[in-house]
């Protein structure tokens, strides 16, 4: 399995390219008849092969109309039958002793989903088993992806960050806005790059770099890479304008959305480096076709670092204490702490993303939504493991509805849909089906939206930190973020991708 050149699966020979098309032909039927097995025996249909390909009618767009420069928000509805059945698998059968893949970002649409593979974007169309060489569209940067956003505009763009070329050291500087229905480029631009630390000149020839994030706002791409902050416009990539980072502190993240909020680091060259006072974090409310300042949070001293879940309401996680998230504090309109939310030593769980690419705004399991932020709780229970999830009142920090997982099962928030909650439900070794579930804080009710129970092989996949999970048009997916073969011995058959789609889908 390869990736781009080189070598590479793209450019392989027509003898090798018939042999894995007679192995993926092998597999399918393996995995297909497997599957019915487990919908026969253990789960009684609850996930099985069906047709496809004509888009989801499970979804409609958000409470009004969306345009091309907005970022998409969706109201997911529940599906007319929400017994579950494969929508789109991506798979790879050969994967060698030593191999390694990274697999930043996944994103969907009515018709696709993207995935970012190395230096490659690659659309598989929905109803589909794909393998390489299967994909319906394939877009190939200069070098490998450095940088992403989970946001999509309400006309199914987004935007990825990738390295100059593919050799070791090239500097992460370029931005590309692609269109993820067609696999289109709509443009890239070039970006400054800044010495790592907290020099502010740029890196030369061998020095590494500050890590660059780009997030979108409305009708503009946000790119931050230590330096400074840049932005283009989603029509054309114009640059709209550039900030430069001052004194002691520079621009590391973005949260966009709604608003825009720069997460800044700023080094107090006095502490020892070592010391949880060489650095503070802030974040900077900015105006998105501007760059103008509107207000400035400054987080305590000894803070080790912050994330921003949310820019609009204004939400940060702080890390205050050891290792992630000690406490959630809720913003103003004018960067005032309007409420402390503490995690209580770990009963309740934050999860950012802390990987190799800057995505300040990437929390996966944090929900900002109707007025209150919602969290997981740690597992709980000897024999069969259960947990909850509870709501917080930004304006007070107040608790407010909890939805229990009952015993066998886990709660976790993936994102708000209007003013309901979407969680996905896994369950504890195949016992129950696991589900994609809609929860209303205002009734404390929750509805099912599709049941389904994945494949042994793909069991992994419901873990936060290792994967992605996307709920988009009344399907749900799951990607991982990279591959790696086994340690030594026979080529393994390793899932990729997995989305689920309800039987009234035709």
């Amino acid at each position: 399995m390869s990736f781009g050149p080189p070598p590479s699966m793209y450019t392989q020979s027509a003898l090798t390219a018939e042999t894995q098309q007679k192995k993926r032909r092998r597999t399918w039927l393996l995995g297909l008849f497997a599957l019915v097995l487990v919908a026969a025996v253990g789960t009684g249909g609850w996930l099985v092969w069906g047709g496809g390909g004509k888009g989801a009618d499970a979804s409609n767009r958000s409470h009004g109309p969306q345009g091309p420069l907005d970022v998409r928000e969706t109201v997911e509805k529940r599906p007319a039958d929400p017994t579950g059945k494969m929508a789109v698998r991506f798979s790879v059968d050969d994967l060698g002793p030593g191999e390694h893949y990274e697999m930043p970002g996944m994103w969907a649409t009515d018709r696709i989903l993207a995935k970012g593979i190395n230096k490659t974007v690659i659309g598989l169309r929905m109803g589909t088993d794909a393998a390489p060489g299967d994909e319906q569209w394939k877009l190939p940067l200069d070098g490998p992806i450095c940088g992403y956003t989970r946001r999509v505009t309400g006309d199914n763009r987004t935007a990825v960050l990738f390295r100059a070329n593919d050799r070791g050291g090239a500097y992460c500087n370029h931005v590309a806005f692609l269109d993820l229905d067609t696999g289109r480029e709509v443009w890239e631009t070039d970006f400054p790059y800044s010495k790592l630390g907290d020099a502010k000149g740029l890196a030369t020839g061998g020095d590494d770099q500050d890590t660059p994030s780009v997030t979108l706002t409305h009708g503009t791409v946000v790119v931050t890479w230590g330096g400074g902050t840049d932005a283009y416009a989603m029509d054309g990539g114009r640059r709209l304008w550039r900030t430069t980072s001052t004194g002691a502190c520079q621009d590391m993240g973005a949260a966009g959305g709604d608003a825009l909020l720069v997460r800044q680091e700023c080094w107090n060259d006095d502490a020892p480096l070592d010391s949880t006072d060489a650095v503070n974090y802030k974040a900077h409310k900015v105006d998105p076709r501007t760059g103008r300042g509107l207000w400035t949070y400054s987080a305590a001293q000894g803070v080790r670092d912050i994330d921003i879940p949310s820019a609009e309401p204004p939400v940060i996680a702080v890390q205050a204490g050891g290792i992630g998230i000690s406490e959630m504090l809720s913003l103003d309109a004018k960067g005032r702490t309007r409420a402390v939310i503490r995690l209580q030593n770990g009963t309740y769980v934050g999860e950012c993303s802390y990987d190799d690419y800057l995505s300040t705004e990437d929390c996966p399991t944090i929900a900002v939504g109707d007025g209150q932020v919602f969290l997981r709780s740690k597992e709980s229970g000897e024999l069969t493991n259960s947990n909850w999830i509870i709501g917080f009142d930004l304006a007070t920090g107040n608790t407010t509805e909890k939805f229990d997982s009952g015993p066998g099962s886990l709660l976790y928030p993936v994102r708000m849909s209007g003013d309901k909650l979407l969680a996905v439900r896994v369950s504890d070794q195949h016992i129950m089906p696991s589900g994609l579930v809609g929860l209303d804080p205002q009734t404390g009710r929750e509805t099912p939206y599709l049941y389904f129970d994945l494949p042994e092989e793909a069991d992994l996949m419901t873990m936060t930190e290792y994967n992605d999970i996307v709920v988009q048009d009344g399907r749900i997916f799951f990607g991982v973020k990279k591959v790696d073969g086994p340690a030594k011995g026979r080529p393994k058959w390793v899932y990729l991708a997995l989305g689920i789609e309800s039987m009234a889908v035709r």
